[in-house]
Protein backbone atom coordinates (compact mmCIF):
# COMPACT_ATOMS: atom_id res chain seq x y z
CA UNK A 1 0.00 0.00 0.00
CA UNK A 2 1.52 3.20 -1.03
CA UNK A 3 2.04 6.24 1.64
CA UNK A 4 -1.10 8.32 -0.76
CA UNK A 5 -3.57 5.45 -0.51
CA UNK A 6 -2.37 5.30 3.67
CA UNK A 7 -3.09 9.03 3.55
CA UNK A 8 -6.04 9.22 1.19
CA UNK A 9 -7.77 6.55 3.39
CA UNK A 10 -6.91 8.57 6.92
CA UNK A 11 -7.96 12.31 5.43
CA UNK A 12 -11.52 10.31 4.20
CA UNK A 13 -11.84 8.54 7.94
CA UNK A 14 -11.01 12.15 9.52
CA UNK A 15 -13.70 13.76 6.94
CA UNK A 16 -16.46 11.41 8.28
CA UNK A 17 -15.93 11.93 11.50
CA UNK A 18 -15.32 15.85 11.12
CA UNK A 19 -19.07 15.40 9.16
CA UNK A 20 -20.56 13.50 12.54
CA UNK A 21 -19.39 16.22 14.64
CA UNK A 22 -20.58 18.98 12.82
CA UNK A 23 -23.95 16.70 12.71
CA UNK A 24 -23.63 16.83 16.65
CA UNK A 25 -22.69 20.38 16.66
CA UNK A 26 -25.78 21.06 14.60
CA UNK A 27 -28.53 19.33 16.84
CA UNK A 28 -27.07 21.73 19.65
CA UNK A 29 -26.73 24.54 17.87
CA UNK A 30 -30.57 24.28 16.86
CA UNK A 31 -31.48 24.09 20.63
CA UNK A 32 -30.24 27.63 20.97
CA UNK A 33 -31.59 30.95 19.50
CA UNK A 34 -29.95 32.59 16.16
CA UNK A 35 -27.02 35.44 16.63
CA UNK A 36 -24.73 37.40 14.76
CA UNK A 37 -21.56 35.83 16.94
CA UNK A 38 -23.38 32.48 16.07
CA UNK A 39 -23.27 33.29 12.59
CA UNK A 40 -20.27 35.23 12.17
CA UNK A 41 -17.60 33.12 14.34
CA UNK A 42 -17.53 30.16 12.28
CA UNK A 43 -16.19 31.47 9.09
CA UNK A 44 -13.60 34.13 11.17
CA UNK A 45 -12.78 30.96 13.19
CA UNK A 46 -12.09 29.05 9.70
CA UNK A 47 -10.97 31.49 7.87
CA UNK A 48 -7.25 30.55 9.98
CA UNK A 49 -7.00 28.16 7.24
CA UNK A 50 -6.57 29.98 4.39
CA UNK A 51 -2.76 30.27 5.52
CA UNK A 52 -2.09 26.66 4.25
CA UNK A 53 -1.95 29.12 1.25
CA UNK A 54 1.01 30.81 2.42
CA UNK A 55 3.21 27.65 1.42
CA UNK A 56 3.51 26.84 -2.70
CA UNK A 57 2.22 22.89 -2.10
CA UNK A 58 -1.36 24.21 -1.50
CA UNK A 59 -1.59 26.88 -4.01
CA UNK A 60 -4.02 26.23 -6.48
CA UNK A 61 -4.10 27.53 -10.62
CA UNK A 62 -7.28 30.16 -11.75
CA UNK A 63 -9.16 27.06 -13.08
CA UNK A 64 -8.84 25.29 -9.81
CA UNK A 65 -10.32 27.87 -7.73
CA UNK A 66 -12.79 28.78 -10.19
CA UNK A 67 -13.76 25.11 -9.84
CA UNK A 68 -13.67 24.91 -5.78
CA UNK A 69 -16.03 28.13 -5.94
CA UNK A 70 -18.59 27.11 -7.77
CA UNK A 71 -18.93 23.45 -6.50
CA UNK A 72 -18.96 25.33 -3.07
CA UNK A 73 -21.83 27.89 -4.51
CA UNK A 74 -23.38 24.82 -5.41
CA UNK A 75 -23.08 22.85 -1.91
CA UNK A 76 -23.78 26.41 -0.11
CA UNK A 77 -27.55 26.16 -1.98
CA UNK A 78 -28.27 22.60 -1.35
CA UNK A 79 -28.02 23.92 2.10
CA UNK A 80 -29.47 27.00 1.76
CA UNK A 81 -32.85 25.76 0.39
CA UNK A 82 -32.39 23.05 3.17
CA UNK A 83 -32.57 25.17 6.02
CA UNK A 84 -35.91 26.19 8.24
CA UNK A 85 -35.98 28.59 10.38
CA UNK A 86 -39.10 29.26 13.39
CA UNK A 87 -39.90 31.83 15.67
CA UNK A 88 -40.03 30.82 19.68
CA UNK A 89 -40.65 33.40 22.21
CA UNK A 90 -39.79 36.45 19.98
CA UNK A 91 -36.41 34.29 18.79
CA UNK A 92 -35.16 32.92 15.34
CA UNK A 93 -34.23 29.33 15.67
CA UNK A 94 -32.83 27.15 12.60
CA UNK A 95 -35.49 24.70 12.82
CA UNK A 96 -33.63 20.89 13.30
CA UNK A 97 -33.90 19.02 9.77
CA UNK A 98 -34.03 15.46 9.79
CA UNK A 99 -32.60 15.89 5.98
CA UNK A 100 -29.53 17.77 7.60
CA UNK A 101 -28.08 14.73 8.56
CA UNK A 102 -28.40 12.51 5.18
CA UNK A 103 -27.33 15.81 3.20
CA UNK A 104 -24.15 16.07 5.29
CA UNK A 105 -23.20 12.51 4.62
CA UNK A 106 -23.98 12.75 0.89
CA UNK A 107 -21.91 16.00 0.45
CA UNK A 108 -19.17 14.01 2.40
CA UNK A 109 -19.83 10.60 -0.09
CA UNK A 110 -19.55 13.34 -2.82
CA UNK A 111 -15.96 15.08 -1.36
CA UNK A 112 -14.55 11.19 -1.05
CA UNK A 113 -15.54 10.59 -4.55
CA UNK A 114 -14.21 13.61 -6.31
CA UNK A 115 -11.12 13.76 -3.89
CA UNK A 116 -10.69 10.12 -5.52
CA UNK A 117 -11.09 10.95 -8.82
CA UNK A 118 -9.30 14.81 -8.47
CA UNK A 119 -6.01 12.79 -7.03
CA UNK A 120 -5.05 10.76 -10.05
CA UNK A 121 -4.30 14.27 -11.50
CA UNK A 122 -3.79 16.96 -9.01
CA UNK A 123 -1.10 16.80 -6.37
CA UNK A 124 -2.62 16.22 -2.97
CA UNK A 125 -1.64 19.82 -1.74
CA UNK A 126 -4.23 21.02 -4.46
CA UNK A 127 -7.05 18.95 -3.44
CA UNK A 128 -6.29 19.93 0.14
CA UNK A 129 -6.29 23.62 -1.07
CA UNK A 130 -9.67 22.90 -3.22
CA UNK A 131 -11.51 21.43 -0.39
CA UNK A 132 -10.63 23.98 2.00
CA UNK A 133 -11.90 26.79 -0.31
CA UNK A 134 -15.17 24.76 -1.42
CA UNK A 135 -16.06 24.30 2.19
CA UNK A 136 -15.02 27.80 3.11
CA UNK A 137 -17.03 29.47 0.18
CA UNK A 138 -19.63 27.08 1.23
CA UNK A 139 -20.03 28.04 4.73
CA UNK A 140 -19.52 32.10 3.97
CA UNK A 141 -22.26 31.64 1.95
CA UNK A 142 -24.65 29.62 4.54
CA UNK A 143 -23.76 31.87 6.82
CA UNK A 144 -24.86 35.20 4.83
CA UNK A 145 -27.83 33.87 4.10
CA UNK A 146 -28.59 32.92 7.85
CA UNK A 147 -27.72 36.83 8.60
CA UNK A 148 -29.96 37.61 6.15
CA UNK A 149 -32.79 35.80 7.65
CA UNK A 150 -32.02 37.09 11.02
CA UNK A 151 -31.84 40.57 9.76
CA UNK A 152 -34.96 40.08 7.78
CA UNK A 153 -36.58 38.63 11.22
CA UNK A 154 -35.41 41.68 13.34
CA UNK A 155 -36.47 43.74 11.49
CA UNK A 156 -39.76 42.20 11.42
CA UNK A 157 -39.67 42.36 15.15
CA UNK A 158 -38.92 45.91 15.46
CA UNK A 159 -42.11 46.50 12.83
CA UNK A 160 -44.18 44.85 15.31
CA UNK A 161 -43.75 46.60 18.14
Amino acid sequence: MSIETILFTLASIMAVVMGFVAIFVRQKAAKRPLTLPKIVIPPVMMSTGALMYVFPYFRLTPFEIAEAVVIGLIFSSVLIYTTRYEEKGGKLYVRQSRMFPVILVGLLVLRIILKAILSMSISPGEIGGMFFLLAFVMIVVWRISMFLHLQTFNKQQIKSF
